[in-house]
């Protein structure tokens, strides 16, 4: 019932902002927005039955008895809210009526000419998945005869992983709707000058935050629970997650052209619509089960209804886009291809073809069906061809942008500007050549990285230098405060240092892992790499609704004893057709080497066989997101405005029959 009343209130609402917009009813308007507040409060109210249901063992709901049991852990009850297909739907829409909701409160008056047309977008997309989520596949379907006990959740999703990374992709799918919305409130009411990009660009940074916070979650959920040594393999779900924040990043970089240029309007809006059909997109691919992959649903009937929205998406924002193509005609051109403009315009192609390569890479299983009749995948080595140089080309271009200025920039002065880092890449490249570190590709991603990383130290040195010079301060609040005083710059390069430490993590865990198997009997030793690992038996540890089998390793390198290391197997109650494989793993060394450890069975006599994985660097991927998480934070974060009072001295009176005598006055001007 409560759904049924946040489909009828989001009907309302959609009506009532159509007709407030058009008649110029502010009255209705302003209930449009009270309707955004009560779809999001019926929605919490159906999504808060869920959760008791879940806390309360409420098995006589069908949704309930598959993805919880009674002897769960409370925090995993919870994760069986969004664990499996109809509860992670009504998580979507539950956020989307939420951010909903935000948007009314936050930007109505900011922008009351936008805000009918947002809200009415907002609603159009609400209404399909509540419309879904009540006739299609909801999570309350009724069991006739409840059981005693249920399944319980697929136990890979029992980790701690399962309580960040599913919800936060989920909400970051669902937040890219905020800029879309504005987007086609830009189109409908013509006004494509200036207006839209404030709640665009806010918004958009929100989402794209979300996502890209949930994408690096995932690696870390995957590199420490699936067992297979790694953290990112290009699987189906995975790319569709990545595609519409590439997009997004490109959006975010050139919007800033518009911003000053007035520049790639059209672009702009085509990359806020694309983003959005790409969100589509992921959560169609994730709930259809056309593509097999294991975060994927199986085969289910909501697919056609994805397709079929993501259709009437594309159809209806592609044609509001050509019919405003007239009113987006540029403020300009470009003056020179070096300037920074043209840096913006070159970043934005290489990451749109990086989504497009993996976005074809992801549908190919299809178009070989429909053309051959059988499914061919393409797995890692495609991507890695195809990508790795395009993101190697866009590490090199976070580097090169900031150092060039808008509009035009001097070879001379370009070659000033760069000739430190360039030397800088050079040298490191030189010195990894001696110590024998020699892959091309690694070496190339190597030196474009040092290259970026040089850039950046520059433009922060730079800025400290200057300030320190004109106020005397100190090193480390000089730094402070130049970061404060313009967050949305030194922000957004402390999210390019993210992206260079990450980019270190790949380069060390892709060239050089380090892999070997082995069967030891207690006492036996087997050397990865630097290290040897040393078996000491088997041990069970019972708990509750789970038997775990686990091994014991003495590890020690060249010099030193690092201590046990404890990798696992785990049979849990109701899978025992599928045990789960406990990673054991520590990061050591100068070199940030993973030890990385894997129990993949045993036989009579306490024979045990070990998969084991050196992965250099790899630490370095987590702190990239650490610093990618306050980079962002402080690129978002609203700048204070500072208002100038300026005095103005008495003028001498004019006699003037028509002009009255000038008079003191008091000018405050405010900053943007």
């Amino acid at each position: 019932m409560a759904l049924l009343c946040a489909l009828v209130t989001a009907a309302y609402g959609l009506v009532a902002a159509g007709v407030g917009a058009s008649r110029r009813f502010p009255e209705f308007v302003e209930s449009a927005r009270h309707a955004a507040y009560g779809v999001a409060a019926l929605a919490t109210v159906a999504s808060g039955l869920l959760v008791f249901a879940f806390v309360s063992h409420d098995f006589s709901l069908k949704y309930v008895a598959e993805n919880s049991t009674r002897d769960a852990p409370l925090s995993v009850a919870l994760t069986g809210f969004w664990g499996g297909q109809a509860g992670s739907l009504l998580f979507w829409a539950w956020g989307l009526t939420l951010l909903a909701a935000a948007v009314a409160w936050i930007e109505f008056h900011r922008h009351r000419a936008l805000i009918p047309a947002t809200l009415g977008a907002l609603f159009a997309i609400q209404l399909f998945f509540l419309g879904v989520l009540g006739f299609v596949a909801g999570p309350f379907e009724q069991l006739a005869t409840p059981p005693p006990d249920g399944r319980g959740l697929n136990p890979l999703l029992w980790d701690d992983g399962m309580r960040i990374h599913p919800p936060l992709l989920l909400a970051g799918y669902m937040s890219f709707s905020a800029p879309f919305a504005f987007a086609i409130a830009a189109l409908l009411t013509g006004r494509l000058a200036r207006e839209w990009l404030a709640p665009v660009r806010r918004w958009m940074v929100f989402a794209w935050a979300v996502q890209g916070t949930g994408l690096l979650a995932g690696a870390w959920w995957a590199y420490h629970v699936l067992g297979w040594g790694g953290y990112w393999g290009w699987d189906p779900v995975e790319n569709a997650a990545l595609m519409p924040w590439l997009v997004a990043t490109a959006f975010l970089h050139s919007i800033m052209v518009q911003e000053r240029r007035g520049l790639l309007k059209t672009w702009n809006l085509g990359l806020v619509i694309a983003t959005f059909a790409l969100a589509i997109f992921g959560t169609f691919v994730v709930r259809s089960g056309v593509l097999s992959s294991v975060h994927s649903f199986a085969q289910s009937a909501i697919g056609p209804y994805f397709l079929a929205f993501l259709g009437v998406v594309l159809v209806l924002s592609l044609g509001l886009l050509f019919f405003r193509l007239a009113h987006l005609a540029p403020e300009g051109e470009f003056d020179s291809v070096v300037s920074r403009e043209a840096a913006f315009l070159l970043n934005n192609l290489l990451l749109v073809a990086a989504a497009v390569a993996t976005f074809w890479g992801t549908i190919f299983p299809l178009v070989s069906e429909v053309v051959r009749g059988v499914k061919i995948s393409v797995g890692a080595p495609f991507y890695q061809f195809v990508n790795g140089p395009l993101l190697i080309a866009l590490v090199v271009l976070m580097g090169v942008g900031p150092l060039v200025a808008w509009r035009r920039t001097s070879l001379a002065s370009l070659w000033r500007n760069l000739r430190w880092p360039v030397l800088v890449a050079v040298a490191v490249t030189a010195v990894l050549f001696v110590l024998g570190i020699r892959e091309g590709m690694a070496a190339l991603a190597s030196a474009a990285t040092t290259f970026t990383l040089g850039t950046i130290v520059l433009e922060y040195w730079r800025g400290v230098r200057v300030r320190r010079r004109t106020t005397g301060e100190p090193l480390p609040v000089a730094l402070v405060r130049l970061v404060g005083r313009a967050r949305r710059r030194y922000g957004g390069y402390l999210v390019h240092l993210a992206v260079v430490l990450a980019a270190f993590g790949v380069i060390g865990s892709s060239y050089y892992q380090v892999e070997r198997t082995g069967t030891l009997a207690p006492g036996e030793s087997m050397t990865v790499g630097r290290y040897t690992f040393t078996y000491g038996g088997l041990y069970e540890r019972p708990a509750p609704g789970v038997q775990t089998i686990f091994a014991r390793l003495a590890v020690r390198n060249d010099t030193a004893d690092l201590g046990e290391m404890r990798p696992e197997r785990r049979i849990y109650r109701n899978w025992e057709q599928q045990p789960i494989t406990g990673v054991a793993y520590r990061t050591v060394g100068p070199w940030l080497d993973d030890l990385y450890v894997l129990l993949t069975g045993w036989e009579e006599g306490n024979v045990a066989s070990f998969r084991v994985f050196v992965n250099p660097l790899v630490s370095l991927i987590w702190a990239g997101g650490a610093l990618f998480l306050l980079g962002t934070l402080i690129a978002a974060w609203p700048e204070r405005a500072r208002v100038a009072r300026v005095h103005v001295p008495a003028a001498r009176p004019i006699v003037s029959p028509a002009a009255p005598a000038a008079q003191a006055r008091e000018v405050v001007a405010g900053e943007v």
